[in-house]
């Protein structure tokens, strides 16, 4: 068996222009139009596409490091992509457990179609297990979907977004409806996205205004509120871990940074670098000591998934678990950095001050603080008696 070279699908030289062209982006507010079209040329689009169908055929423990990869040159763009590659890590981790319902996404990211994803709604803490998206079935057997998705990433860009909604209509409802719309004049992308960081993202609200899935783009159907679906779990898990892989390669990038910076700096009052400095080699061992957890975590439960590993009930908690270190870590990382490179590190212009603004974001995709927590308690407490 050939072992895996990340260079292979992510060559250092395409690495190169895409981390080149990332400060750009951040500052004009401008999606990543040259990154993505070198990375579909790429076939990065279809790493997680079996060979049968025209893709890579890796798994996900490989996307995790490619990922990781990605991020350290553009974290923007690495988060970006992760939503496309999301579904198409969905559509592999159902087909190895004998479900081929997502067999068009994988055919699709092959021939250079983008998928977007279309979950997240403004307050709505369900997530997964719930939505405020009207889904109205329509009598071809497909559905029309009418609401208002927030954070929709590749915006500008995507051909085909993967949603959910609710139907209430059908007989045997509620059901949770799993579907893919294309764009048409039925869906509308705002264009609202002005944050601090992650700009080149674009995840722009998007208003959904009867948008109409096909019977053959209707995925799954399945009862709302906590759910042993395995579509449930294919997003979950493959959500969860190539987040986790984005803010590793972020806080990979951080500690380069500083390290770079700390052999650079001199100081004036001892006349050695700080790299000499007892207190700057402290900082720079706590983000290393940090940092090295981090991808052996990662490798491990993206090789569970992909082998198929039973952890039963105790899978959400320990997916949850991985991604909250993961952001936390990174954010701790990249503060320390900034500290270890000085005040230069707190202009716009530099690239720890855009990481710093980066990294915020990685508290607010679930799972969040608050339901992180609250899954491993109930995991290893029990659920709170009422």
């Amino acid at each position: 068996m050939t072992a895996f070279d990340p260079a292979r699908h992510l060559p250092d030289d395409l690495l190169e222009r895409i981390g080149g062209r990332a400060a750009g982006y951040d500052a004009d507010n401008r999606f990543p139009e040259d990154d993505l079209a070198e990375l579909r040329g790429a076939g990065y689009l279809a790493i997680l596409v079996p060979a049968d169908r025209g893709g890579a055929g890796l798994g996900l423990a490989e996307a995790s490091v490619l990922q990781q990869r990605l991020a350290s040159a553009a974290p923007a763009t690495a988060l970006a992509v992760n939503m496309h590659l999301v579904w198409t890590g969905v559509a592999k981790v159902l087909r190895d457990r004998g479900i081929d319902d997502l067999a068009f996404v994988q055919t699709g990211a092959a021939q250079g179609e983008l998928f977007a994803f279309g979950i997240s709604e403004a307050g709505n803490d369900l997530v997964l297990f719930g939505s405020d998206t009207v889904a109205e079935p329509q009598p071809d057997g497909g559905y029309a979907f009418t609401g208002t998705k927030i954070f929709t990433s590749l915006a500008p860009a995507w051909t085909q977004l993967g949603l959910h909604g609710l139907d209430t209509i059908s007989p045997d409802g509620p059901k949770l409806v799993y579907a893919f719309v294309p764009r048409t004049e039925a869906v509308t992308t705002r264009d609202d996205w002005d944050t601090v960081g992650m700009r080149a993202t674009q995840s722009r609200t998007t208003e959904l205004r009867g948008a109409t899935a096909p019977a053959d783009r209707v995925v799954r159907r399945v009862a709302p509120g906590p759910n042993p679906d395995p579509i449930v779990f294919g997003i979950f898990s493959v959500f969860e871990l190539l987040l986790a892989s984005v803010y590793t390669g972020v806080a990979h990038r951080a500690l380069d940074l500083a390290v770079a910076s700390a052999r650079q700096r001199t100081s004036r009052r001892t006349g050695t670098t700080y790299a000499q400095d007892p207190d700057i080699r402290w900082r720079v061992a706590e983000m290393a000591l940090a940092y090295d957890a981090l991808g052996p975590q990662l490798a491990a439960l993206a090789r569970d998934v992909d082998e198929l590993a039973d952890h039963g009930s105790r899978w959400f908690s320990l997916l949850s678990g991985v991604k909250h270190r993961a952001v936390t870590a990174a954010k701790q990382i990249v503060d320390e950095a900034m500290l270890v490179a000085g005040g230069s590190s707190y202009f716009a212009s530099a690239e720890l001050g855009r990481l710093y603004r980066d990294v915020l974001a990685g508290l607010f995709h679930p799972s969040d603080p608050e339901s992180a927590h609250a899954t491993v308690a109930t995991a290893w407490l029990g659920p709170i008696e009422n």
